[in-house]
């Protein structure tokens, strides 16, 4: 107690003391001084101590250069020399902020339209509402401070600030790249997003001082963070395409780059597109799904069959035991994209391989008179064959069961059928007639007995048709000769009864 008081009253003799100086140099800019020193006492106080650095830092926070004073976060009386006075709890003086506390010392001017407006700010008021929703919405996890910093918060725009581009990167991986931290938190989540940033090219052009590129905050937004599996979240599946779409579908952003700006347009338009953002189905690839997401960059020639065949495993397989695997290699081709596209992947149809069809595949290779045209043609009609059965099949077994025919272990024989046209799409990918024609044979001789049985079912309605009517006749035969030979007994009967 005794070291507090002596240290009270040096700092009030170091405070008198300035005050007389700035007096003794003159009225003129000496009082004009001493006015806007006695508007913050605490930093006066402070900052002549030299192990005080939050007073020496806070020269380059953005709120000291609006006018802020200390008293704006720690509360108290900024006017006051004496520090009993100045640091009076009912002056609202209340120290360091701690825990919730901090949030709400920030909240109680960026979330008040009218105090920022007396700051010519700019920044919009609703970051704690954000904010109190988000994943990071806990006083435990984070607060304004833990990413902004304390008495030296600097505009985003500066380069020294944390949450700066090229720093914020940085700021983010403090806790996530720290498996040790966010084990208390989510054990799941990878800590390695940082590295696999810097393989991508937005990190890759990040560290050669390029800041339009994307960093964190940019897909994940800097108050609304929530977890991916969260509908609200940027990085929900179905919200990334448009998340991506913000630079990637902008010309001006896209520019510098040379990148086309239509990648959503065509995606959005396309099977994959349609399946995720009309149908919501999360199962459908979105861009991440294809370029990754932390460590996000096209994929090359070598790679992208390797994408694709996450999701089209058969395909992949069926394609690199064809004769296209090596001759792809051999050109630089990449494999699924040559023939399918890569945003704009259209629904596939058998027409592809049909060589009169406006959409053929194979002609960007093969002319009209060569081998692989001549081998698309036997796949398809092969393919064909079984369609045609399958209809035929289908349209029989319809109409059997519209009048009443049980004909379901046929139908049990046509789902089996088109699990097979199925399955021959999909081998139509080794490029041999043969390969298709071992899944389509048994499947023709399926759909050959399903046919069968609904005629048989048709046949057998017919039959029971005709002798219901055949049946109807006699029965109704029957009822008209008894008819008729009891009229004749009640006449013989009457007869008898006349006689006298």
């Amino acid at each position: 107690m005794g070291h507090e008081r002596t240290l009270k009253r040096d700092r009030r003799r170091r405070i008198w003391l300035i005050v007389g100086l700035l007096v003794g140099f003159g009225l003129g800019g000496g009082l004009g001084t001493g006015q806007a020193q006695t508007q913050d006492q605490c930093r006066t106080c402070h900052r002549e101590l030299l192990e005080d650095a939050p007073s020496q830092r806070y020269v380059n926070d953005i709120h000291f250069q609006k006018g802020i004073t200390c008293a704006g976060c720690h509360g108290g009386d900024p006017t006051q020399a004496d520090m009993d006075a100045a640091m009076d709890p009912k002056k609202g003086y209340i120290g360091v902020p701690k825990g919730a506390q901090v949030t709400q010392t920030c909240n109680a001017c960026h979330a008040n339209e009218a105090r920022m407006a007396q700051w010519a700010s700019s920044i919009d008021t609703v970051q704690f509402q954000r904010f109190e929703t988000s994943v990071h919405g806990k006083a435990d996890v984070a607060t304004c401070v833990g990413c902004h910093g304390v008495h030296e918060i600097r505009s985003a725009r500066d380069p020294q600030s944390p949450t700066y581009p090229t720093q914020e990167v940085f700021l983010c991986a403090r806790c996530h790249a720290d498996p040790a931290y966010m084990r208390k938190f989510n054990p799941a989540l990878p800590t390695d997003q940082l590295e696999k940033y810097w393989t991508s090219r937005h990190g890759q052009r990040l560290r050669q001082g390029d800041t339009r590129v994307a960093t964190c905050s940019d897909c994940h937004t800097a108050h609304t963070v929530y977890p991916p599996k969260d509908p609200r979240s940027s990085v929900y599946a179905v919200n990334v395409p448009i998340m991506c779409a913000r630079c990637h579908s902008d010309p001006e952003s896209m520019k510098p780059y040379g990148i086309p700006t239509n990648q959503y347009d065509l995606y959005a338009s396309t099977a994959h597109g349609r399946a995720l953002l009309e149908k919501h189905d999360t199962g459908a690839p979105a861009c991440n799904d294809c370029h990754g997401n932390h460590g996000a960059m096209p994929p090359g020639v070598q790679t992208l069959s390797h994408v694709c065949g996450l999701c089209h495993a058969l395909n992949a397989e069926y394609f690199n035991k064809s004769p296209h695997a090596a001759a792809f290699e051999k050109k630089g081709l990449p494999q699924c994209e040559a023939c399918h596209g890569n945003h704009q992947v259209p629904t596939t149809s058998l027409d592809q391989l049909r060589p009169e069809a406006p959409v053929f595949t194979c002609r960007k290779c093969h002319s009209m008179d060569d081998k692989g045209t001549q081998t698309a043609r036997r796949m398809y009609e092969t393919i064909r064959r079984l369609v045609t059965l399958e209809e035929e099949a289908r349209r029989v077994l319809t109409a059997a069961e519209q009048k009443g025919m049980d004909v379901a272990d046929a139908w049990f024989q046509l789902r089996d059928v088109h699990g097979a046209y199925l399955k021959a799409r999909t081998v139509v990918h080794t490029a041999d007639p043969a390969e298709v024609e071992k899944v389509v044979e048994p499947a023709v001789q399926l759909a050959r007995q399903a046919q069968a049985a609904g005629q048989r079912a048709l046949a057998e309605f017919d039959f029971r048709r005709k002798g219901l009517a055949f049946a109807t006749l006699w029965i109704t035969l029957l009822v008209v000769a008894l008819y008729l030979k009891i009229r004749q007994i009640e006449a013989r009967s009457r007869d008898e009864e006349r006689k006298p």
